[in-house]
């Protein structure tokens, strides 16, 4: 992502990373980047907090906005709550191999029932 926006800027088109690798991403030299310190795959906020994501969203198009100049980065506020997932980041092994499946499926059907329609979320953002 951060070679196909440096690419979009030098034609023109303004561009903000959302991410949470920050020592990677500021190494790549984005002109402006949001950063959540969270697990990876989680940039714009914990699953199913909309509050949360909405909130982060809107940081990165104010930073659009507003970058008062290159390569800005600038830090959400949030917490994921406390920091124990550092600890076993990246970790699979047999003490939590069926815990990770299982919780890859619940978030598969989760992901299919908003595709459907079959869940409330997929409709909260149509009111």
């Amino acid at each position: 992502m951060s070679l196909a926006a440096r690419h979009l800027e030098e034609n023109g088109i303004p561009t903000v990373i959302m991410g949470s690798a920050r020592d990677i991403v500021e190494e790549c030299g984005v002109p402006r980047f949001v950063f959540t310190d969270f697990p990876l795959g989680n940039p714009c906020g914990k699953p199913w907090d909309t509050d949360m994501q909405r909130s982060i969203v809107d940081t990165a198009l104010v930073l659009l906005d507003r970058a008062w100049m290159p390569r800005t980065t600038v830090q959400t506020p949030y917490q994921w709550g406390d920091d124990t997932w550092r600890e076993a980041f990246f970790r699979v092994d047999e003490s939590n191999r069926q815990q990770l499946a299982q919780a890859g499926e619940e978030r598969r059907r989760r992901q299919t029932e908003i595709k459907t329609g079959a869940s409330p979320l997929a409709t909260e953002g149509k009111k």
